[in-house]
């Protein structure tokens, strides 16, 4: 049940209030079968025996109460052992005016108006077996200090056309030394604060004229231990790690970009994450490199959605499990310290620089730990982190987020430093993080080529996490040496070529962890977990060895990157076998799984594959007709009315065309069917010859023999699949906002466009099956999505579908819901379809009328109601698991008697 269905049932309950009745349509509310509140009402599920209680084991205790003991009766009861012993969730106490509700588990209370009920939905989703899943906030900082910098760069390119005129990559590693410099001053790594900006105001003219040779010392000197220089660099130290070797001189400078870069330094940079650097490259790049392989900076909040179900969580139940024990806190500091950390696709080192941080501060609270049970005890020593940068491991194929990926993890690296120091207060001590030493072990090369376990060693004793957030790249946009890696990685499968360029990482990745205590996560497209690409894909990578672990379904993030531009995406971990729980994530909702699909549903490993024919012996659906005449066949309204004057004989060739477009928006457009015994006249009409001369032309020129031949027949549409038939019409896309696809039926005389699906000799009470809710939840599961609206297809979509086998019966009864829509429809001629189906605008009585053709569907699924679409939805592939199976064995069968008959 998705919270949207718990709010409304929650807002029906409060709304007409029965007393008696309350408790019970709450536990409804939360998804509570019917069977198991009606036994609970009865008496069989309550475990308490005082009068007007309600006990029920693992959910909740109940009771009414006068108005000024309502929070402490709710404090009494989460204290008392009868009620303890039956491990209820929550303890709720109301007087019909005000509830007082207890989380037992997390120990965090709610006191609110019982009309605000619905508001406070989520603090009872436990009741649904989920938890809430709650993510930080980015960091402003952040976001000024890319802002900031991109404002630079921007200056610099104006003041150093010519210098940088070879390309950015100078530039970018002069950046890369600023923000080493900005970092390092606030941050205590140069000892006086704010030495670098106050030394660059102090010693250089306001012009910006002397900044360039103030900076190139400045740099020569921090890759010196010793050498002249002037008094004033005396005090900045020797850095090392590489950072400041290769000699670039320092970009000129004008006033205005001076006061820019005085004004970066004024900036708190130590209150930057190290993890932002990778959103300063997207914010100050080129365009193309903006883009290119994907390259999006991933903001704090989403990598914890990925690091935390994927090895975060684990390690700290150990912590909580250990906790009053000192050998065994020993132990797991030990088991971090062994752990690998590899990000294949490691960009900036974003993904690592946070997994670092937040392994840190899992030691410190351990530490911490370790220092209370000692304390009064043995004498402490002093405590010294044990996890290094040499744990992390990466590959990056450009060289300068691979040189950006080392620098941000050393700058990581001093800043938690600096936290164990203050946490442990004078009982830990970090060492100096200078001169630099080695970084995280990042290789710089291709992912999709090189062998993992060269860029990170592996053992059977060895414990590794892969992660990261590799290039998307779907198959229409990879260029050349992407679709060349693609062959390297699936050469064996067919139509690989259809898979997104990401699918790489995840075929290597599951090769690599096979076999080894190694898991890994990526975050990705949803277009993976979606129509052909799910049948192409993942029999390759679950098996009876592979399992899917946990899952985020599809969401939209904004990042701290430039332009704060918002992208949807699905996160996805695979491990080994293992009876460990499984989890699923929806919205902020985090959910125990027996099993997670491809399609990341709670159901079996079932892979829908197209089909040529409906499963169900449904009547054919089929693609529109194909013009293929470079849009000389078609006509707009104007050229429709202006032809027809003229030459009022075209009005028998000239018919209604049909696209989601026109359907949808109510877009008029015509179209020329012209059959062989109207071309003789029609052909001599000169309007009508230029165009059938263009078309010959088009298609003559084509490399496509098929189209060539096309040539012959100018007049005619490409690929014709009409019939003078009604027709049930079915776009091809459409929104993700509407519930419904819009879908309608045409006369005998229209022409459906080949971007669109028709059922000829068209049936209302298919209508009804297709636009039903039922079908709406399979279509939204398993069929393929353009960004995230609908693409509805016949062979994945239609073909697919279980539905029972009906009786004329119950065809004519469905043909009555399927006019009281239609009869809705018409009373708005003037309306768009996509008006009427628009969530927002949609009439009350249409919508009423969808629903109870949705019910009568569902009526023939079954007689009780579904919940929820996640019910229907596990139904249906249960459904489809039956049908498929049933098919095969009659196949078989029928096979063997053919064998007989021989």
């Amino acid at each position: 049940m998705n919270s949207g269905e718990i709010e409304k049932k929650l807002s029906e309950l409060v709304t007409s209030l029965n007393k008696e009745e309350f408790i019970y349509d709450f536990l409804l509310a939360y998804g509570i079968s019917k069977t198991s509140v009606t036994r609970l009402k009865k008496g069989d599920y309550n475990l308490s025996k005082v009068e007007g209680e309600v006990l029920y084991k693992n959910k909740l205790f109940f009771k009414v109460e006068q108005t000024d003991r309502l929070l402490i009766e709710a404090e009494e009861s989460a204290k008392e052992e009868r009620i303890l012993k039956q491990h209820p969730r929550f303890v709720i106490i109301t007087d019909f005016e005000t509830i007082v509700a207890k989380d037992l588990k997390t120990r965090l209370n709610r006191d609110f108006k019982i009309a605000e009920l619905p508001k406070y939905y989520d603090f009872f989703l436990p009741l649904t077996g989920a938890e809430i899943y709650k993510s930080s906030n980015d960091n402003k900082a952040d976001r000024d200090a890319a802002y900031k910098l991109a404002q630079l760069y921007d200056n610099l390119v104006t003041d150093n056309s010519d210098l940088y005129k070879e390309g950015s990559h100078k530039l970018n590693i002069f950046l890369s030394r600023l923000l080493f410099c900005f970092f390092a001053e606030d941050t205590g790594i140069f000892e006086k604060e704010s030495v670098f900006t106050e030394i660059l105001v102090q010693h250089t003219a306001e012009d910006g004229s002397n900044v360039h040779l103030f900076l190139n010392d400045l740099f020569r000197k921090l890759n010196s231990k010793e050498g002249n220089f002037p008094a004033y660099l005396e005090q900045f130290p020797y850095v090392n790690g590489g950072l400041f070797n290769a000699e670039i001189n320092a970009p000129k400078f004008s006033a205005r970009s001076r006061k820019i870069l005085v004004e970066c330094g004024d900036l708190d940079w130590s209150e930057i994450n190290p993890d932002i650097f990778g959103s300063m490259i997207q914010a100050v790049a080129d365009p193309e490199e903006r883009s290119d392989l994907g390259m999006h900076y991933t903001s704090v909040p989403n990598i914890k959605k990925l690091i935390e179900p994927l090895f975060l969580n684990e390690l700290y139940d150990d912590f909580q499990k250990s906790y009053d024990s000192p050998n065994n806190l020993k132990k797991l500091i030990n088991r971090i310290v062994g752990i690998k950390f590899f990000d294949p696709a490691c960009g900036s080192g974003n993904f690592l620089i946070i997994t670092y941080k937040e392994i840190r501060l899992l030691e410190i609270k351990i530490i911490q730990r370790l220092i209370e049970l000692k304390k009064g005890g043995e004498q402490l020593a002093l405590f010294f982190t044990s996890i290094s940068l040499s744990q992390f491991y990466g590959i990056e194929i450009k060289d300068f987020p691979h040189e950006m990926a080392l620098l941000s993890l050393w700058l990581a690296e001093h800043q938690m430093n600096k936290v164990f120091d203050e946490m442990l207060e004078g009982y830990g001590q970090s060492k100096p993080i200078l001169p630099l030493k080695e970084a995280g072990k990042i290789v710089c090369g291709n992912a999709a080529r090189i062998d993992w376990e060269e860029a990170c060693p592996k053992s059977l004793d060895d414990e590794i996490y892969i992660l990261g957030n590799p290039p998307y790249l779907g198959s229409r946009v990879q260029d050349e040496i992407q679709k060349s890696d693609m062959d390297f990685v699936f050469s064996h499968l067919k139509k690989y070529r259809d898979l997104d360029y990401i699918a790489c990482w995840f075929y290597k990745a599951k090769d690599y962890i096979k076999g080894f205590n190694a898991k890994f996560a990526f975050v990705s497209t949803n277009s993976i977990t979606q129509g052909q690409q799910v049948a192409l894909l993942w029999p390759q990578l679950i098996s009876d060895d592979i399992e899917i672990d946990f899952a985020h379904h599809s969401f939209k993030w904004t990042n701290n990157a430039k332009g704060n531009a918002g992208v949807s995406v699905i996160i996805i971990g695979l491990r080994n076998k293992s009876t460990a729980p499984k989890y699923l994530f929806s919205e902020k909702i985090k959910k125990e799984a027996k099993n997670i699909n491809p399609y990341l549903l709670d159901a079996s490993n079932i892979i829908i594959n197209e089909r040529s024919k409906s499963l169900s012996g449904l009547p054919e659906m089929q693609k529109g007709s194909q013009p293929t005449d470079g849009g000389n066949l078609l006509l707009n309204e104007g050229e429709t009315k202006e032809l027809l004057s003229q030459f009022p004989i075209l009005e028998k060739v000239i018919k209604p065309f049909y696209g989601a477009e026109e359907f949808i928006n109510g877009e008029k457009k015509f179209c020329l069917w012209i059959g062989n015994d109207d071309i003789r006249h029609i052909s001599e009409i000169p309007a009508i010859r230029k165009r059938l001369l263009a078309i010959k032309e088009l298609r003559s020129n084509s490399t496509k023999i098929a189209t060539k031949k096309l040539a012959a027949f100018p007049h005619r549409f490409g690929e014709i699949r009409y019939k003078p038939t009604d027709s049930i019409f079915v776009p091809a896309t459409s929104s993700e906002k509407r519930k419904y696809i819009p879908i309608g039926f045409l006369n005998k005389n229209s022409i459906i466009s080949n971007s669109s699906m028709a059922i000829y000799n068209a049936q209302p009470w298919l209508f009804a099956v297709i636009t039903s809710r039922m079908h709406m939840v399979w279509v939204n599961a398993v069929g393929g999505k353009l960004k995230t609206d609908y693409r509805y297809s016949a062979k994945l979509c239609y073909n697919t579908f279980p539905f029972p086998d009906i009786s004329e019966k119950q065809k004519e009864t469905i043909n009555q819901y399927v006019f009281q829509v239609l009869d809705e429809r018409a009373k708005y001629p003037e309306k768009t379809m996509a008006w009427l189906y628009n969530p927002e605008t949609m009439p009350a009585g249409l919508k009423l009328a969808h629903k109870e053709l949705d019910e009568a569907i569902e009526r023939i699924y079954r007689l009780n109601p579904f919940q929820n679409d996640a019910e229907r939805l596990e139904y249906l592939f249960k459904l489809y698991e039956e049908m498929t199976k049933k098919n095969t064995l009659f196949a078989k069968e029928k096979k063997k008697g053919k064998k007989k008959v021989q």
